[in-house]
This record gives structure tokens, C-alpha cells and sequence, in this order.
């Protein structure tokens, strides 16, 4: 194979190629940071398997300071405290952490380290939602905020959430998910299209239907209605419990600040629905399919 290469095991019966040497060996460690520095964290992870001089190099605080978002220092408690950068970055990836006095929570997506924001349900304007007639607030144990908004009974469903493009990592696509759990008293909500929107506030928002019945084929509804919306998104569960619908996306541009809003409505058939769970909007990068 070669005086210079090795076959080292990658996990899972693979096995990779990895120099025992690479041209950046020649170079001092803090330049070969640098470079790295112009990649990504997924890059700068696979770069640290070339020789122990990238690992080292690819380790290094000045890559991972280049990752992290400016408002870090405001992001991380005092009492928390981290031997290196990169240490830092898994952190902000793996534990969320809570900002705007509780009513939205941040983190980044580790192979891009774009940034993710996700508003509580209490961030959102809510139709009726003040009126515990209508709507009840819970505490949530085990989850990320205080509290969670429980759907006691409606007939016209309206939530809604903004954010600041300014929040999010510009030239970047994202999708906005609304995340929630169904109550086992839950109804009103079989074959029920709910339209979602996404958009620039003052500027006409693209519109789809979705359904927070996963099961939902639209018994209810006429065949020429599920003809018209059979490409209804219906929800996916997540890794922690919950359910979520993506309602949309939106571009976040560099140079321009937008203000984008994001819903879901059903108001025109006036049915009685109960026991859906609200934790919050999600905004994420969108999936690259």
C-alpha cells in the first residue's frame, strides 16, 4: 500500500486510509489551523484523521473560535466552563441553551455549525390563548421550557411565531416545524387540512396544508378536497418524544434583516378540536435532499 499510509478502523467493520504523513506536515501547526479554520466542522473533523500533526491542528481553539457564533460569550453561564473551543461548540450542539429570558432556546447543527433557534409556545400569539376556556398553560417537566399550551377546546385555531432573520446564520435555507404531542382526549383534528404559512411579514407568505393527524387520509373530507390537497404534509416523530410538521421555509439572506412569520390556521369549517400539546416553532436548516 505504500510506506506513508496506514488502514486505520472507522467504526462499524469500515476502514479508512489516513496518511502517516500529509503535506500540511511541513507547515506550522497554527497555519495548518488557519486553513482549516476556512472549512467546516464536518471538514475539520475529517481532516483530523490525515496525521496527527492535522488532528492536532484540527483540534486547535483558532479553528473552533472560527465556528462559533460571535454572541457565544453571552450564550454560556458563568458556571460553566470548557477546556477548549471545540469542547464548547459540542456543547452549544448537544444541549441547547435558553435565551431571551426563557422564551426561545439556541443551538447549532454540528456538521455546519449554522445556527438553530426554537420559540416556546409562551413566544407565540395564540388565538384565545390567554383564555383558559380555550387554552391551558402546563408545566413541562422534562422539557426544554417552563411551560407547554395545551388546546382545551376551540373552534377557530390560529397560532403564530416571528422571527428575525438576524438571529439566524445568514445565505443559509431554513424550515420552520411546529413541535407538539396529542393528548389522549384529543379530537377534531382527523383528516382536519390546517393551512400553514411562511414569510417575509408584509409580503405574501407560501402557503400548504397540514395535518396533526398522522393518520390522516381525510375521511371527512370530500373526494374532490383530498384530490385538491393530497400532497398534505402529515407529521414525523422526533427523537425526543415529541412530533413535528414542518409548515415551511424560508431563505435567510446576508445583507437584508427580514422579519419572517410563520402559521397555522383553520378557521373556515368552525369544528370543535381538544388536547393538542404546543411546546414551541422549530427553525432549523433545511434538509438537503
Amino acid at each position: 500500500m505504500g510506506k506513508n499510509r496506514r488502514v486505520v478502523s472507522t467504526g462499524k467493520g469500515g476502514g479508512g486510509i489516513v496518511s502517516r504523513s500529509s503535506p500540511f506536515d511541513s507547515l506550522p501547526e497554527d497555519c495548518i489551523s488557519n486553513i482549516i479554520s476556512f472549512t467546516s466542522p464536518r471538514e475539520a473533523c475529517v481532516v483530523a484523521s490525515v496525521s496527527k500533526t492535522s488532528k492536532s491542528a484540527a483540534k486547535s481553539d483558532i479553528v473552533w473560535e472560527k465556528f462559533l457564533p460571535r454572541e457565544y460569550p453571552s450564550l454560556i453561564p458563568p458556571s460553566r466552563v470548557f477546556t477548549s473551543k471545540m469542547e464548547l461548540y459540542f456543547a452549544l450542539c448537544d444541549d441547547p441553551v435558553l435565551i431571551d429570558d426563557g422564551l426561545k432556546s439556541f443551538w447549532l447543527e454540528k456538521a455546519s455549525g449554522k445556527k438553530c433557534i426554537m420559540l416556546s409556545a409562551m413566544s407565540l400569539s395564540v388565538t384565545w390563548g390567554d383564555d383558559p376556556r380555550y387554552w391551558l398553560w402546563d408545566p413541562s417537566p422534562g422539557a426544554r421550557f417552563e411551560k407547554v399550551l395545551e388546546l382545551i377546546d376551540v373552534c377557530w385555531f390560529e397560532i403564530c411565531g416571528r422571527v428575525n432573520t438576524r438571529a439566524l446564520s445568514p445565505g443559509t435555507r431554513y424550515s420552520a416545524y411546529v413541535v407538539f404531542k396529542k393528548a389522549d382526549h384529543s379530537y377534531g383534528f382527523e383528516g382536519v387540512a390546517i393551512e400553514a404559512g411562511v414569510g417575509v411579514v408584509g409580503q405574501e407568505a407560501s402557503t400548504r396544508f397540514i395535518c396533526f393527524d398522522a393518520g390522516a387520509g381525510g375521511r371527512e373530507a370530500s373526494t374532490r378536497r383530498r384530490r385538491r390537497r393530497r400532497n398534505i404534509v402529515k407529521p414525523e416523530e422526533r427523537g425526543d418524544g415529541w412530533m413535528e410538521i414542518e409548515l415551511g421555509g424560508f431563505f435567510s439572506g446576508g445583507g437584508v434583516c427580514d422579519e419572517i412569520e410563520m402559521s397555522a390556521l383553520e378557521t373556515k369549517r368552525l369544528h370543535w378540536k381538544s388536547g393538542l400539546i404546543i411546546l414551541g416553532i422549530e427553525i432549523r436548516p433545511a434538509r438537503i435532499v
